[in-house]
């Protein structure tokens, strides 16, 4: 069962950078990456740093804390001293908003 929820405009992204949402008490970095928006937890497994002030390299965003790295296409961990992964979230673009499904 899907719960798309409207977080943000399309417009409030920007290439290459992250931005901080909490929808219903979840708290979520966003991610425009080569036209595409992801969505991931935005809080480091391994430092507890917010990730939507990290570095994004292609499609890994970078820890702020320990240069530890993710996927923002699965939240796997791709560079140590990351090692758990986060969560990504099903993301949608309509009429020039960005919908998570937080089921």
């Amino acid at each position: 069962m899907s719960n798309w929820t409207d977080v943000a405009a399309e417009a409030d992204l920007f290439e290459g950078a992250g931005i901080p949402v909490a929808p219903a008490g979840h708290d979520i970095a966003l991610y425009l990456q080569d036209g595409q928006v992801f969505a991931t937890d935005n809080l480091c497994t391994h430092g507890h740093a917010k990730l939507c002030d990290g570095f994004l390299e292609g499609f890994e965003i970078e820890c702020p804390f320990h240069q530890g790295r993710f996927d923002i296409r699965s939240g796997a961990a791709t560079l140590a001293p990351c090692t758990e992964p986060i969560r990504s979230w099903p993301v949608k673009v309509e009429g020039g908003r960005v919908w998570l499904d937080l089921a």
